[in-house]
């Protein structure tokens, strides 16, 4: 743990200004017009812009951005009750599958019509569709794929990422959104799980909820696609048997922690007076992960990034909210 201190103090400090420049903003103006968590983003990579972080400091930026994060998300859900995924009824659950699928479909489409190899083409498409890095993580070697291939696929998907989390409220304003359509647009078009929070924790309660019930419905369809690529190994050229990975390593620790949890909400098993300092110790361990988040975003990368691999991810993106906004007024959801 003596390793992780310097990266989590750098990040603690960043929260800290970012924090005393939200308080600013709110003195000066009545409310804060930019949130500190995504000062502590713009503040990370304008740091990283200019410097480039020793060894000393990545073991902390790596657990603020991961570790805090994912324990923010297993605290958010202490704060929702498993009575919303039911009230949001079997339309909106279809709705997602199929989002999901089409999604794949698209992105690998595109990518393939770009002439992009068939390995990396699937990579993004499950990248884009399901749940960013930790898919692509998954399903390469189910599909064989080598370092090359992991690497032209997510080399793109931090920068854009991070863009998606600062553009979407955009769509509000643009597309007239309530919290509740936001929230659903959020969880299915953003990235990761901790990438939905930072989207709409600034917007209100209800679009965070919301939001990522939506994207974990999201994240449970990776176990399928994980199972239906290992029956098409052959047709890749894949040899030697398919890995057979655990529940544990489909369904990450958070997200069952984020159950748990809202399990014992909807139960009643946690006090009243936890929850206020529960929810407000996500939002700092949020923003601390945010500030990691800009640390680790090299805004060069995007000039080594190929080009037929980024247009490919910018058009899946594109596809994907298209898909998204199209089902949020097909539902009718207010």
């Amino acid at each position: 743990m003596a390793s992780v201190v310097p990266g989590l103090i750098l990040c603690v400090a960043i929260t800290a200004i970012s924090m005393l420049l939200q308080n600013w903003e709110e003195a000066a103006f009545g409310h804060p017009y930019v949130e500190a968590l995504v000062i502590a983003i713009l503040l990370g990579i304008a740091i990283r812009s200019f410097w480039q972080p020793e060894d000393i400091w990545h073991p902390g930026i790596s657990f603020s951005a991961k570790t805090l994060l994912e324990i923010a998300v297993v605290l958010l859900g202490a704060s929702i009750s498993l009575g919303a995924i039911v009230a949001s009824g079997p339309a909106l659950l279809s709705g997602i599958v199929a989002t999901v699928i089409a999604a794949l479909a698209a992105s690998y489409a595109t990518s393939r019509a770009l002439g992009l190899p068939q390995r990396v083409s699937i990579l993004i498409a499950c990248g884009n569709s399901i749940c960013g890095n930790s898919a692509i993580a998954a399903v390469a070697p189910v599909i064989g794929a080598d370092s090359d291939d992991i690497a032209s696929s997510i080399a793109f998907t931090a920068i854009l990422g991070v863009v998606v989390v600062l553009g979407l409220p955009l769509f509000i304003p643009l597309l007239e959104l309530s919290e509740t359509q936001y929230g659903v647009l959020a969880g299915l078009t953003v990235y990761a799980v901790p990438q939905v929070l930072a989207a709409t924790v600034p917007i209100s309660a209800v679009s965070a909820q919301l939001g990522t019930l939506v994207k974990l419905v999201r994240v449970l369809m990776l176990g399928p696609v994980v199972v239906l690529l290992s029956l098409f190994r052959s047709r890749l050229n894949v040899s030697g048997p398919a890995p057979r990975p655990g529940l544990l390593y489909l369904i990450p620790w958070f997200i069952i922690g984020f159950l748990v949890l809202a399990t014992c909400r909807s139960l009643g098993l946690i006090p009243v007076a936890l929850l206020a300092p529960i929810t407000i110790s996500a939002k700092l361990l949020t923003v601390v992960s945010m500030a990691a988040l800009g640390l680790g975003v090299d805004v060069r990368v995007v000039g080594r990034v190929g080009g037929r691999v980024t247009i490919a991810v910018v058009v899946s993106l594109v596809v994907l909210i298209g898909i998204s906004i199209a089902l949020i007024r097909l539902l009718g959801i207010a």
